[in-house]
């Protein structure tokens, strides 16, 4: 059976479940995969999601950490509003110097986890999306850093190539344990991968 037409499927299948169980994208599946496996938010948890629109991550995580929990979402594009008190999302960006200082405000206290899946509008030219991909993923680390508490996680989007070792090895120097994963629902043929950063060391910001 040919691959190209198996990876056709598998798109078609997440894409029509993500419009059957009400999802905004079909990259909830993708943050819900990584989670059943590897546990990095918990009910209870107080998660902020950079890069967050259409908001198809807050939907999951929101389901994961229950009432008790709290969810942030940040984008430069405007969210659609969830009715649940404990979701909240805001006009954010990532470039802005006060940006941590921002989403602090907005919450009940510092974070356990931080998601990013923020990507660039996509060139063609490979090397150019590469380098601006591993920069929002820079940016989003920046943030994490900042704002996560002691032995909080970090899970972001990463486009393979050139810059992405460099990258890993940086993020390897403030966590435990770091693990690149390449969930199920993404596309086969995409160079998409995810980080995944477990237990940040010493956060002399607490």
């Amino acid at each position: 059976m040919p691959k190209a037409w198996i990876r056709e499927r598998k798109n078609e299948f997440y894409y029509k479940k993500a419009k059957a169980e009400n999802y905004r994208s079909r990259s909830t599946y993708k943050i819900v995969q990584v989670n059943n496996k590897y546990g990095f938010i918990n009910l209870h948890d107080v998660v902020v999601d950079l890069g967050a629109a259409p908001g198809g991550w807050i939907q999951a995580t929101r389901k994961i950490v229950g009432r008790r929990g709290f969810v942030l979402g940040v984008d430069l594009k405007p969210i659609e509003p969830f009715p649940q008190e404990y979701v909240r999302t805001i006009l954010g960006d990532l470039t802005d110097p006060t940006i941590a200082e921002q989403i602090l405000s907005f919450l009940p206290r510092k974070p356990d986890a931080v998601v990013s899946d923020a990507a660039p509008n996509v060139t063609g030219v490979w090397e150019v999306d590469h380098a601006i991909q591993i920069d929002l993923a820079s940016k989003s680390l920046d943030v994490a850093l900042q704002i996560l508490r002691s032995g909080g996680n970090f899970f972001v989007k990463l486009f393979q190539g050139d810059l992405m070792e460099e990258f890993v090895q940086t993020v390897k120097g403030h966590f435990d344990e770091v693990k690149i994963v390449k969930p199920d629902a993404s596309r086969a043929k995409s160079s998409e991968m995810y980080l995944l950063a477990l237990g940040l060391k010493t956060n002399f910001n607490d």
